[in-house]
């Protein structure tokens, strides 16, 4: 039998498997205890009236194999609009099957097609596997960059409105 991978558009009927993907990367990232994803906050990000995201599932001889989640992003310098991957997962037993690759070149084709500038994502540094497949894409590191994050009371206190005495 020929060894296939399928790639499509996620639908609400995936949220399940999405959150299953979900859990599988926190895993191997040794985060699973940051993960608070539920299938009702994919539901609304992901499917409700404003989306923040969209997902690509691959599968591969008709069983889910991955999924890539992405969003647009903007580059001011050119005016562009662009694509940040923010998640790339294939399930470990079938890495080195081309399923990666085929969401990231399907990520590049939407890329071209949407007129966008770049495709970027992130990888944790002692992930060296992602890196080297990454680099063998054509990827480039971005080492002049620091990725800084605000989250939980740091960011409500960031969020909290000032009050300005006249």
């Amino acid at each position: 039998m020929a060894e296939t991978v399928q790639l499509r558009g996620a639908t609400t009927a995936d949220i399940p498997q999405i959150l299953a993907f979900i859990q599988g990367l926190a895993e191997y990232e040794k985060l699973s205890h940051a993960c608070i994803a539920t299938e009702e906050s994919l539901n609304e990000t992901l499917f409700g009236p404003r989306p923040y995201a969209e997902v690509i599932l691959a599968d591969y001889n008709g069983l889910p194999a991955g999924f890539a989640l992405f969003f647009h992003n903007y580059s001011t310098f050119r005016a562009r609009p662009g694509i940040y991957l923010e998640d790339l997962y294939v399930l470990p037993e079938l890495r080195g099957k081309g399923i990666g690759k085929a969401l990231l070149k399907e990520l590049g084709r939407l890329a071209i097609e949407r007129g966008c500038a770049r495709l970027e994502w992130s990888v944790l540094d002692w992930n060296t596997p992602a890196i080297d497949f990454y680099k063998s894409l054509g990827a480039e590191p971005q080492d002049e960059w620091t990725i800084f994050r605000v989250t939980g009371e740091a960011l409500k206190r960031l969020g909290t409105p000032i009050e300005y005495a006249n």
